[in-house]
């Protein structure tokens, strides 16, 4: 299989790019690739292009687009709304395999018991990049900035599938196998870490979301997230 990285810009059959300095640095000296191989670009945008590699020094590498193909994305869209918590390691872990498994955009809810008021764009999207050349897809994610819950029920107002993971008892929810219905773009909220408040749940039902849950067993916040996810990519196969 050949080699993938990515490229933020356009990708037109015929041009000369001089790759950046770590990308360069792991195609010639991780991988050991010389002058006349072929690489693979992506701009996350759906086009991938067939590269031939010109010119290969110590910290340059420079090629030539040979072809560009354009990959049409998935036609049921995922959008994941939720609320970080303070641990590093399990946000990042979180935003990994939501894209391994295709969700198209990533928002970052600020609600009454979020944990995380500060978010680091500039790592997580180098996450989402390595995950996208992982899973050999060709659509980044859309990182949004973070968001007030009534500012996400504004926006996505029209989005035909709208699903909300809470752990509250009292107020009626179905297993996500029952709720989530193939076909159809979706939005689906995860609360955080000591759940959403009655009065944000109140919120999201009057404005269309339906309660769902992930089993029995109290998940964490990102583990409720991959699941959602997972379960959205298995039934929208």
């Amino acid at each position: 299989m050949i080699a993938q990285f990515y490229y933020k810009g356009e990708l037109k059959a015929g041009a000369e790019i001089l790759l950046d300095e770590d990308t360069a640095k792991h195609v010639l000296q991780v991988l050991r690739m010389q002058v006349g191989e072929r690489i693979q670009l992506t701009n996350g945008e759906g086009h991938a292009g067939i590269c031939l590699i010109t010119k290969a020094e110590k910290k340059k590498c420079s090629i030539v687009i040979e072809k560009v193909d354009f990959h049409k994305q998935r036609a049921i869209l995922l959008h994941l709304g939720v609320a970080f918590t303070k641990n590093t390691s399990r946000n990042e872990w979180l935003l990994e395999k939501a894209t391994e498994l295709g969700v198209s955009s990533i928002i970052p809810l600020m609600t009454e018991r979020t944990e995380r008021d500060r978010m680091r764009y500039e790592r997580w999207n180098s996450i989402l990049i390595s995950a996208l050349l992982q899973s050999q897809q060709y659509y980044l994610p859309q990182l949004h900035q973070a968001m007030p819950l009534t500012a996400v029920l504004n926006k996505y107002n029209n989005i035909p599938q709208k699903l909300l993971g809470h752990c509250i008892e009292s107020y009626e929810r179905q297993p996500i196998s029952k709720m989530l219905k193939p076909g159809l773009e979706t939005l689906i909220l995860i609360g955080p870490e000591g759940d959403f408040t009655k009065e944000e749940v109140n919120l999201c039902t009057t404005n269309g979301y339906s309660g769902i849950s992930m089993g029995t067993q109290r998940l964490r916040t990102e583990t409720a997230a991959i699941a959602a996810c997972a379960y959205f990519s298995l039934v929208n196969v």
